[in-house]
């Protein structure tokens, strides 16, 4: 018996997955910029002591707390969608991206579960040596969680900008002016969360907030472009990836219509 295939001429949208692949990494982009309420939203939580005593409204923290488990799956999903482009250009920081993307992600989760710990063990009216105890525990869980937002929102971005920066500076998928700020914002924002890890700045301080500045506008432009220009078209990765898809349909279209491919042939 013959196994066959029947093939047909035709054509295919050349790198119509590469386009997908750009719109998917810059919806996420975008995604994780909705987390940018929750300081607002832990304000509460996080500047009473006596929070975890009082019967101040929970809701605000849980939605801020959604909001970031949002952010740090978006964070995971921006970089897988990206490592089958980026591999072409250099695997090492390719996988390197993924990599600091998914620690990134681990450490908001750990901040997110710190702050919503405070909800649970919230007891209004607590009184004497039980007060004590929960205004201790609530706030060594606001400090876990400031710790996290400082390593994982604060240097991570840092880190992922040299690595995905230089991938798209090189590559040319983007605007160079594009990798150019965030190449630049790096080390910036690195030094000052070093800085603020050692005691020279205060973590939320505005000095802290401009330093964060280049590196939110490199990916707040990046999942821009991403998701309305894609992938730009004469970057030598997509001049190749077009002339492999030219090299496919040509190789099809030399079949006549309706020819039969035999596979896996073999008796009944």
């Amino acid at each position: 018996m013959t196994n066959a295939v029947r093939t047909t001429t035709g054509k295919r949208a050349p790198m119509d997955s590469m386009r997908k692949t750009a719109l998917v990494a810059g919806l996420l982009y975008l995604i994780s910029f909705i987390s940018i309420p929750s300081l607002a939203l832990y304000n509460q939580v996080k500047t009473d002591p006596d929070f975890i005593i009082s019967a101040g409204a929970t809701t605000p923290i849980l939605l801020g707390g959604f909001l970031e488990m949002i952010v740090a799956l978006a964070c995971i999903g921006t970089s897988v969608a990206l490592f089958s482009v980026l591999r072409r250009q250099h695997e090492g920081l390719a996988l390197g991206f993924v990599t600091t993307r998914i620690f990134e992600a681990g450490v908001i989760a750990l901040g997110v579960a710190s702050i919503l710990s405070v909800v649970t063990l919230q007891q209004p009216g607590a009184t004497g040596a039980e007060a004590t105890t929960l205004v201790t525990v609530g706030g060594a869980l606001v400090s876990t969680y400031n710790w996290s937002f400082l390593l994982a929102q604060s240097l991570m971005p840092g880190i992922n900008a040299l690595m995905l920066g230089t991938v798209m500076y090189r590559s040319r998928l983007v605007p160079r002016i594009l990798p150019v700020i965030g190449l630049i914002g790096a080390p910036l924002l690195i030094a000052t969360t070093v800085a603020t890890l050692f005691g020279v700045f205060e973590q939320y301080s505005a000095v802290a907030g401009l330093s964060a500045f280049p590196i939110f506008v490199w990916e707040l432009g990046l999942g821009l472009w991403l998701t309305f220009k894609g992938f730009k078209a004469s970057a030598p990765l997509m001049v190749a990836a077009a002339a492999g898809s030219t090299t496919a349909d040509e190789s099809r279209a030399a079949l006549p219509s309706g020819t039969v491919v035999a596979t896996n042939p073999g008796a009944a």
